[in-house]
């Protein structure tokens, strides 16, 4: 049997400062990468060994990957970047700071903005997508794929190719996967696996740093 790993990016320098993030690019602060090598050491403590690893286009995701690599001797497996596990995009939110947020529109809409499965941020412009899409960093997102601001489904949707793509046809070949990624899309990947209900998603947070595993049997994900 295969068995998946998930793990949450540790802290960020804007977890820090408490801002919404989303595709802004930005760094592990120390205690992120602290987070990221409890997490290789819990790893290599089940004696798993990885064979494939991913992580979205963004450097806190890609470095807490590489950091749980280098923690289980494994520098030699790279890390396929593919943007459909990044964070989901927040909009006119991001960079933001949350509390001033919560004091301007509300507790509720604040928690419909973070939690709800539907509810999507304030969109960017098309002018905005325009001048984001000539950074280096989103080079490989088609255009008619690159998001205004996504609710949790429209993050799902995409995760749900990758699933597809990746996880399922690699872990069915006795494969172990590690996915270095973001509060929300694993949220969306939980969701799928574990086929947790639109209502109840909103309830499930993902930590930062600490790995989730499952093993493959039948077709069905068990969690470990």
């Amino acid at each position: 049997m295969g068995k998946l790993i998930l793990v949450r990016h540790g802290k960020s320098l804007w977890n820090k400062e408490n801002r919404f993030t989303g595709w802004i690019d930005i760094d592990l602060d120390i205690a992120g990468e602290k987070e990221a090598e409890e997490a290789g050491k819990e790893i290599n403590g089940k004696n798993i060994t990885i064979d494939l690893a991913y992580s979205s286009i963004f450097k806190r995701a890609y470095r807490t990957g590489k950091i749980i690599l280098d923690v289980l001797a494994k520098k030699n497996i790279e890390i396929k970047k593919d943007w459909r596990l990044n964070e989901r995009h927040y909009g006119k939110l991001q960079g933001l700071n949350k509390s001033e947020i919560e004091k301007k529109y509300g507790t509720k809409q604040m928690f419909l903005w973070r939690r709800d499965y539907l509810t999507k941020p304030p969109p960017i412009s098309r002018i905005d997508i325009e001048k984001l899409l000539k950074k280096r960093i989103f080079k490989n997102i088609p255009k008619d794929k690159f998001p205004f601001g996504e609710s949790l489904k429209d993050t799902l949707e995409r995760v749900n190719e990758f699933h597809k793509e990746n996880i399922l046809k690699n872990i069915g070949e006795r494969k172990n996967i590690l996915i270095t990624a973001h509060g929300n899309s694993l949220r969306a990947l939980v969701k799928i696996i574990e086929k947790i209900t639109d209502k109840d998603i909103s309830n499930l947070e993902i930590p930062t740093g600490k790995p989730i595993f499952y093993d493959y049997v039948e077709g069905d994900f068990i969690k470990i």
